[in-house]
């Protein structure tokens, strides 16, 4: 009997709590009007049930009497009490998001109305005890504020069982605030602290405990930790690499906080949760950037960024604007680059609070006479030339286009430089330009030795050249693809399992550049240190397991990456080199080197530049390779496979092998590039 009791109760308990959370539910979902107004009457009626409840506890029981002047002060109590209540903005709050300022606000408001309460009682000398106003505030805060803090415990513990857990590795102030942070939102739910400084270890943090990193692995199978969160914004590189190396193989997707600089500056809060950054992926020691050699070259000077909207470029552009150029000209010829990134410049320059006109300018580094007009109209002082084509399979595609716009457009800004009198030029070249196997990498490598060339003219412009390997985050680098891929399951695709790059953060590639552009005398080859080469496979990898995954390369393993192996792509190579000979000196910065290289005369190299473009205008790409084959040292006789255009003429072996003939005998372009004495009068 009292078994069938006991399940009764237990049955009307649980329906009476369904019916209270769906009616909760139902009053969450309300208009945020009429939630309000709800709860303005709902606290009136708790003030009510405070009053009869502060006097029965007082008499100790239910039955008293109660006459007008008790109900005339229960009255104006209530009334002035919704007046304070509605000034001290109670009804503002967003009660699932109710912090410390919000109970406060609770706290003083039922405060004055026990005042309000008390100052009534006393003036029409009603018949309560004096102990009521007392016994009132305790029970109106119980029943006001316990009233909200029971609706955020409720949608709290409703968005814990959809969100995950993490755990927040720093227990500092940047952990604290993203642990503030995290409580705001609904996607994650911090379980744990953990910091390696035995101080904090074994305490508590905002009601979160600090544990040590030994005991990581066991917090995650325990908790259910789905990633692990870097609040380590102040830390030096050693020690992220030292962490994040502790991290890699845990089955958790481990994400981090900005650096503390971009938080300085603004340009990121603590509250944007990333993926790992680029650079810690390399375990790079970073070398602080020499300001005066960055200075040199900008600071009130008018500098201008040939392609700027890319992604060397646009990473110049942020550099340069921190060390407070008068103006800054920004060159591109893709409309949405440029707007881009004159958009993010001109926040940026607010966030600096620096005085710098920037000025967009759309155009083509093909197009000599808008390159001088700009020179000569803005008196630009300083030029890096970034704007090339880099992504090395399509220019295979597209041959003449890739040579025309690498060779030609270095070769017509530098000569506009040269007659306009710009002081200084800068070449963003790259390591694929040392013996290269491709177009793109002997245009590139022709477009340095122009420069070397336009520097035996001895000019005002002071030419230098910057060689450096991959870049990461860059548009066309592995990594953006490789995330894509893991964020996808899989698979992760590598070209050969040998193949090896130099990488280097794009902060620090650009920093460089601007440092050994400083450095120059006049047809310098500055190559910067990219360390030790990185296996591609192992860069992604890292990636894999740091995302939280395992990976499968021949064996199955459940939940695991697979990453497969696609072949080298069109004129790539399995190992990229720096140098071209082994003569190279320092300059006095560790990360800057300074080649000698052989270079050929200005008129041998002018020659060869008249044939090249005669082939570029006709697209003839045989001729254009042995343009390229006679001028580049280690370009060997390269065939043209790929050209789109070229193959379905019917010119290249394979068009020739597929039987494809040309639809229409090869003429003249229909545009024709300038003619080089026209451009250029005073060469012979």
């Amino acid at each position: 009997m009292h078994y069938r009791f006991d399940r009764i109760v237990l049955r009307g308990t649980l329906q009476v709590l369904a019916v209270f959370r769906n009616a909760l539910e139902k009053l969450i979902e309300l208009p945020r009007n009429t939630k309000q107004t709800l709860l303005l009457i709902l606290d009136m009626v708790f003030i009510l049930a405070a009053m009869w409840s502060a006097v029965a506890v007082r008499y100790g029981t239910a039955e008293f009497p109660v006459g007008a002047t008790e109900i005339f002060c229960g009255i104006f109590t209530v009334i002035v009490s919704a007046v304070i209540f509605l000034r001290l903005g109670l009804y503002r709050a967003v009660i699932r998001f109710m912090g410390q300022q919000a109970i406060w606000a609770v706290i003083t408001a039922v405060t004055y109305s026990s005042l309000v309460l008390a100052a009534a009682l006393f003036f029409t000398q009603a018949d309560v005890p004096r102990a009521m106003p007392f016994i009132y505030w305790g029970i109106a805060l119980l029943l006001i504020g316990g009233s909200r803090l029971t609706v955020r415990a409720y949608y709290q513990a409703k968005l814990r069982s959809l969100s995950c857990n993490v755990i927040i590795y720093g227990a500092g102030q940047s952990g604290r605030q993203l642990l503030t942070a995290l409580h705001q939102g609904d996607q994650y739910r911090a379980v744990v602290f953990v910091d390696d400084d035995a101080r904090l270890q074994r305490s508590v943090i905002n009601g979160l405990q600090v544990a040590r990193p030994e005991d990581l692995r066991r917090l995650i199978g325990e908790h259910n930790i789905t990633q692990v969160l870097l609040a380590i914004p102040a830390a030096s590189p050693e020690r992220r690499r030292e962490i994040i190396n502790s991290l890699v193989g845990l089955p958790v997707h481990v994400r981090t906080i900005p650096r503390i600089t971009e938080l300085v500056t603004g340009r990121a809060s603590v509250n944007q949760i990333q993926d790992i950054e680029l650079d810690d992926l390399l375990g790079r020691d970073l070398v602080p950037p020499h300001p005066e050699l960055i200075d040199r070259c900008i600071t009130s000077k008018i500098v201008m960024v040939t392609g700027a909207g890319g992604s060397i470029g646009s990473e110049l552009c942020r550099q340069i604007l921190m060390s407070g150029p008068r103006e800054l000209l920004l060159f591109d010829n893709s409309e949405y680059a440029l707007y881009r990134i004159e958009r993010e410049l001109r926040e940026l320059r607010l966030t600096l609070d620096v005085d710098v006109e920037i000025v967009a300018l759309l155009g083509s580094v093909q197009d000599q006479r808008r390159l001088e007009a700009v020179f000569r109209t803005f008196s630009v002082q300083t030029v890096y030339h970034a704007a090339a084509y880099k992504h090395v399979p399509m220019v295979e595609y597209n041959v003449a286009e890739g040579v025309a716009n690498n060779v030609f457009g270095t070769w017509y800004a530098a000569e506009a430089a040269r007659k306009v009198g710009v002081e200084t030029f800068v070449l963003v070249s790259t390591d694929k330009a040392v013996r290269p196997t491709n177009i793109m990498g002997a245009s590139k490598r022709f477009a340095e030795m122009v420069l070397q060339g336009l520097a035996q003219q001895a000019p005002r412009t002071r030419f230098c050249m910057v060689r450096f390997g991959n870049v990461l985050g860059s548009s066309g680098s592995v990594v953006p693809l490789f995330r894509e891929q893991i964020k996808r399951g899989g698979p992760v695709t590598v070209t050969h399992p040998e193949v090896s790059r130099y990488f280097m953060s794009i902060q620090e590639a650009a920093q460089l550049v601007l440092q050994a552009g400083a450095m120059g005398t006049g047809g310098d080859l500055f190559v910067l240190n990219m360390g030790e080469p990185v296996r591609i496979i192992d860069l992604a990898r890292r990636m894999i397991r740091l995302s939280g995954y395992e990976t499968q390369l021949d064996s199955y393993v459940p939940d695991a990456v697979q990453i497969e192996f696609t072949g080298l792509r069109p004129g790539e190579k399995l190992h990229e080199e720096l140098l071209l000979g082994g003569n190279v000196a320092g300059t006095g910065h560790p990360m800057i080197m300074r080649a000698e290289e052989e270079c050929l005369s200005y008129t041998r190299i002018h020659g060869l530049l008249t044939e090249l473009i005669r082939f570029c205008d006709t697209m003839d790409c045989d001729g254009i390779t042995s343009v390229l084959h006679a001028a580049v040292s280690g370009f060997g006789n390269h065939e043209v496979r790929y050209d789109h255009v070229w193959l379905r003429q019917g010119k290249g072996r394979l068009g020739l092998l597929s039987g494809t003939k040309p639809k229409s005998k090869p003429g003249p372009a229909v545009v024709a590039r300038s003619n080089v004495q026209e451009l250029f009068p005073d060469k012979s």
